[in-house]
């Protein structure tokens, strides 16, 4: 996967879909952090019932340590 600056891509955007015809991704940046993906228009996409599936996994992964959403809140506005 290509990586190209916001300035790069507006420069090169015919380039850019060229690539993507061809199966490639590339993935836009403003300042190093990711802010887009070119992706080809097939990609395959998730299904509901997939996306779900990753969200329930992600769930089990990552716990909240016993601490309820608006205490996650709250501890975010302290910050």
């Amino acid at each position: 996967m290509r990586e190209v600056g916001v300035y790069d891509a507006k420069t090169q955007l015919p380039r850019l879909l060229e690539e993507v015809e061809r199966g490639e991704t590339v993935t836009i940046t403003r300042h190093g952090k990711p802010v887009a993906r070119l992706v080809p228009i097939g990609a395959p996409r998730r299904t509901a019932n997939e996306a779900i599936e990753a969200l329930l996994a992600f769930r089990e992964e990552h716990t909240l340590d016993g601490l309820s959403p608006r205490e996650l809140i709250e501890e975010g506005r302290r910050r």
